[in-house]
């Protein structure tokens, strides 16, 4: 194999799958990337078995073939090179030799017959979505996916499509058991039976997704094949592998009787909850919400450390209430809205309190209560 590319297109292919590549070593090969050259372009592909990417670019192919190679080692070689052309060739025994203007590197590889087959998916199959509003969509559930590893089934966001009013829309959920995100936007898309039955994309493949949807704002084409997702963008494919296990019921979470609702200045809420973060528990991140005649009192204290609070004037005319929120969970909420102002419908101390944005009936954050 021998071909010739420029640095920045190089740089780019190999930077993109840096995510996705094993880092722990388990298995070596996982570890490379595989590097192909034929007649139609170069092909940069990377696995960990459960999310991978396989995506054209050009380059001057010279002999076609294909070897893998040391992700991290082939990325930070060729991140130090001038600016000129690569060229890049297979040699005997698995070695590669990469220069560039007065560079050059002899580096070892491994066999490509040891990487993991890159399943071919059929496009035929595949739906029509736009890149950005699903970019838009994960950025508005993300932050509420689990990390917690012994909750695999909330380690993702849950994909669904539903019917309301003779309109069809798409769903994205994320929980982690103390906070919970949706958001649902109308789409004109055919209908595909996983979506229809609700599926979990893991939370690597979320972050590999968001990606390429930002790249340009050109469509996706989403599909699925052998319990795993699809998803189509220019010449790159991204396949990653379902979450198993059952998404929990969200509607059972969401408040249907929180009726005291306060419209506040979403900017200002959120300072002053960064403000009073500042002096809340390391650990618990609590913060006292008092709501009272006319204002929205939001407090702090740490033993060790001191107290804070901070007033806002609100529209509020019933009794006085005391809830703890996790200061955290909310700067999230906050941080993911435009408009200027949100609702935060509330019951009692003891009930989760539910966000909305002021003006769009979308997106909702429900966030559980904390005892201070």
């Amino acid at each position: 194999m021998h071909f010739s590319i420029e640095k920045e297109v190089f740089l780019k292919g190999l930077a993109r799958v840096q995510g996705i590549v094993e880092k722990r070593n388990t298995i070596p090969i996982l570890s490379n990337v595989l590097v192909e050259a034929d007649k139609e372009g170069l092909f940069i592909t990377a696995t960990d078995l459960e999310v991978g990417m396989r995506a054209k670019y050009p380059a001057s192919i010279k002999s076609p073939g294909k070897i893998t190679v040391s992700a991290k080692k082939i990325f930070e070689i060729i991140k130090e090179l001038p600016e000129k052309e690569i060229i890049f060739k297979a040699k005997d025994n698995c070695w590669i030799e990469i220069s560039c203007g007065k560079s050059v590197f002899n580096i070892v590889g491994l066999s490509s017959d040891e990487f993991p087959h890159f399943p071919q998916p059929d496009e035929t199959k595949m739906i029509p979505i736009s890149g950005q509003l699903l970019g838009q969509m994960i950025e508005k559930t993300y932050f509420s996916v689990s990390t917690d590893e012994t909750k695999y089934n909330l380690n993702g966001i849950y994909f669904k499509t539903i019917e309301e009013d003779q309109k069809k829309y798409l769903l994205l959920v994320a929980t982690d058991g103390h906070r919970l995100a949706l958001d649902k936007r109308a789409v004109d898309t055919p209908e595909i039976e996983e979506l229809i039955n609700g599926v979990v994309f893991p939370r690597k493949g979320i972050i590999e997704l968001k990606k390429i949807t930002e790249e340009t704002e050109a469509d996706i084409k989403l599909g699925f094949m052998d319990n795993s997702a699809v998803v189509i963008k220019d010449d790159t494919i991204v396949v990653m592998r379902l979450v198993d296990g059952d998404f929990p019921d969200y509607n059972r979470v969401i408040p249907q009787n929180n009726e005291e609702i306060i419209s506040i200045p979403r900017d200002n809420f959120l300072h002053a909850l960064k403000r009073m973060a500042i002096l809340s528990s390391e650990k618990s991140k609590g913060v006292k919400i008092d709501l009272k005649h006319g204002t929205l009192e939001i407090s702090s204290s740490n033993p060790e450390i001191g107290d804070a609070h901070e007033e806002l004037e609100i529209d509020y005319k019933s009794d006085e209430m005391s809830i703890g929120f996790n200061a955290r969970y909310m700067i999230d909420i906050l941080q993911v809205l435009d408009e200027e102002k949100i609702k935060l419908a509330v019951k009692d101390n003891l009930s989760p309190g539910l966000i909305t944005p002021d003006g769009d009936d979308g997106f909702l954050a429900v966030v559980m209560p904390m005892r201070l």
